[in-house]
């Protein structure tokens, strides 16, 4: 029901939602596409993912990544990274910062 608040409703609600569209579904649908990444600490990239896997460890090709550092940005330019997924929080399909 709509406004059933026990755990076995939250259960089946969320178990639901989580088979309309799997994490690692939505990623898969990234590939060859821009993807904005920010990871725990001070750094962010911005690239065109190329693959990963269930780990989230990703291959992605021209990479900008964003440093912010007590001096202030630093901006460094890469070809191609292979990036641990341990460190990613936050994944964001088609996004860019906005620090320019």
């Amino acid at each position: 029901t709509k406004n059933c608040l026990s755990r076995s409703c939250v259960v089946q609600r969320f178990a639901s939602m989580a088979s309309a569209v799997l994490p690692l579904e939505l990623i898969d649908k990234c590939i060859g596409s821009r993807i904005w990444i920010v990871m725990r600490g001070d750094k962010e990239l911005v690239g065109t993912l190329r693959g990963f896997d269930d780990y989230v460890n990703m291959v992605l090709d021209d990479v900008t990544e964003y440093e912010i550092t007590p001096e202030g940005k630093r901006v460094t330019k890469l070809d191609q990274i292979l990036l641990n997924g341990n460190n990613v929080a936050l994944l964001v399909p088609g996004g860019s910062p906005n620090y320019d």
